[in-house]
C-alpha cells in the first residue's frame, strides 16, 4: 500500500474526538500522527500549553525528535524549540503549518519562519466573539459597579445607589479586523457611537466594522480625547509597538474606560499604570501584559480599578472546534496546490 505523501503531525493537546475528525478528511492522504503521551496534560479545554514543566522520557522525546523531522504539516508551532534554533533546523520537511492562535507574528520571528516558504495559516475569526464579549463583560461590570455590588451583598446592606451605562458613550475600537467588528456590532447594540482605527481606513467599510466613522492610526491621537473607552485590538508589529505610549495615553479623556486585548507590548505600562493610579484612566481590563505571566510584584495585580485576564479571554470550550473546521477546510486546498484559497493565511511580513 502506498504510503501518503503528506504527514500531518499534532504538536500541541487536542481533544481526541477533533483529531477524528481531521483523519475524516484526510482520509488516505495524509498521514495524521496523534500520540497522546507526547503532549503535556491538559488543565482545561482548549489548553494547547498543558501543565508547565512537563518533560519527555528519552523514549518519548526520541519519537518526538523524529515525527518532527518526518512531518510535512504541523497543527501548531511546537513547543520548547531551543532559544536561537529554528523551527526548520527540527522540521527540515514542514510545508505547511497551522496555529491555534492569531497573533503569531513574534512566534514565526522567534522560530525563523519569516522569509520562508513554509505557509502559516492561523486561528483568526476563531477567538472574535469570545474577546468582544470579554470586552463588554468587563465594561459592564465596571459601569454597573458590580465589585461594589457584590461588596454590598456581602455585608447585607440594601442601599439603593447610582450606576453608569453605556448608551451614548463613544467607543474608539484600534485594530478594528475580525475581533474589532464583533466589538463593533455590540457596541452600537449598546448604543455606543463606534469609531474604528484601521491600517486601510475608508467610509465603506463603515458596514464591515460595525462603525459609524472609520479612521487611519495616523488620526489616533486626534481621536483619543473623544473616546470613553477605547478596545486595542491590533495585532504585534513593530508599527504598533508602545501605540499607546505615554503622550497618547496623557491625550485620552479623564477617566477613560481601556480594554487591551492585543499584546502588552502595544502599550507602554508604567505609563498606563501611572495613569491609573492617577485616574487619567478610569478603569482597565487586561487581557495582556508586557510580560506574562504578570509578574506577582506588578502593582496592577492590587489596584481596584483593574481587572486581569491571565490571557484567556478568547478561551471557550468551543476554540478546538473551529480551529479543526479552518484545518479541514484546508486541507483539499492545500493538496491541490491552492494555497491562496486557503482560509487563515497568515502574511509574513506585514506580521498579521
Amino acid at each position: 500500500m502506498t504510503q501518503p505523501a503528506e504527514t500531518l503531525f499534532i504538536a500541541t493537546p487536542i481533544e481526541a474526538e477533533h483529531v477524528e475528525r481531521m483523519r475524516q478528511v484526510a482520509g488516505d492522504r495524509i498521514k495524521i500522527v496523534y500520540e497522546p503521551d507526547l503532549l503535556p496534560p491538559t488543565r482545561f479545554v482548549a489548553d494547547h500549553g498543558g501543565v508547565p514543566g512537563f518533560t519527555r522520557t528519552p523514549e518519548q522525546a526520541e519519537r518526538w525528535r523524529r515525527h518532527l523531522a518526518e512531518a510535512t504539516i504541523l497543527f501548531d508551532m511546537p513547543p520548547g524549540i531551543p532559544q536561537g534554533t529554528g523551527l526548520l533546523d527540527v522540521a527540515p520537511n514542514v510545508k505547511w503549518i497551522q496555529t491555534t492562535s492569531s497573533g503569531i507574528g513574534q512566534a514565526l520571528k522567534r522560530l525563523k519562519l519569516v522569509g520562508t516558504p513554509v505557509h502559516v495559516t492561523n486561528a483568526k475569526g476563531v477567538h472574535a466573539e469570545p474577546l468582544a464579549e470579554f470586552v463588554f463583560a468587563a465594561l459592564l461590570k465596571h459601569v454597573k459597579q458590580l465589585d461594589f455590588l457584590a461588596r454590598e451583598q456581602a455585608a447585607h446592606r440594601w442601599e439603593r445607589y447610582c450606576g453608569d451605562g453605556l448608551d451614548g458613550k463613544h467607543l474608539l475600537v484600534v485594530g478594528a479586523g475580525l475581533v474589532g467588528s464583533r466589538v463593533g456590532r455590540l457596541g452600537q447594540a449598546f448604543g455606543m457611537t463606534v469609531t474604528a482605527v484601521v491600517n486601510t481606513p475608508s467610509p465603506e467599510r463603515k458596514a464591515e466594522l460595525n462603525a459609524d466613522a472609520v479612521h487611519g492610526l495616523a488620526d489616533l491621537r486626534r481621536l483619543l480625547p473623544e473616546a470613553d473607552a477605547v478596545v486595542l485590538s491590533v495585532p504585534h508589529t513593530p508599527q504598533t509597538e508602545q501605540l499607546l505610549d505615554a503622550q497618547a495615553i496623557a491625550a485620552m479623556k479623564p477617566g477613560v474606560l481601556l480594554v487591551n486585548i492585543a499584546r502588552g507590548q502595544v502599550v507602554d505600562e508604567p505609563a498606563m499604570i501611572a495613569a491609573l493610579q492617577s485616574g487619567q484612566i478610569g478603569f482597565a481590563a487586561l487581557d495582556v501584559a508586557t510580560v506574562e505571566p504578570l509578574p506577582a510584584d506588578s502593582p496592577l495585580w492590587d489596584m481596584p480599578n483593574v481587572l486581569i485576564s491571565p490571557h484567556s479571554a478568547s478561551t471557550v470550550a468551543s476554540e478546538n472546534a473551529r480551529i479543526t473546521e479552518i484545518l479541514c477546510q484546508n486541507m483539499p486546498l492545500y493538496l491541490e496546490g491552492k494555497l491562496d484559497q486557503m482560509r487563515n493565511v497568515f502574511n509574513k511580513e506585514r506580521m498579521y
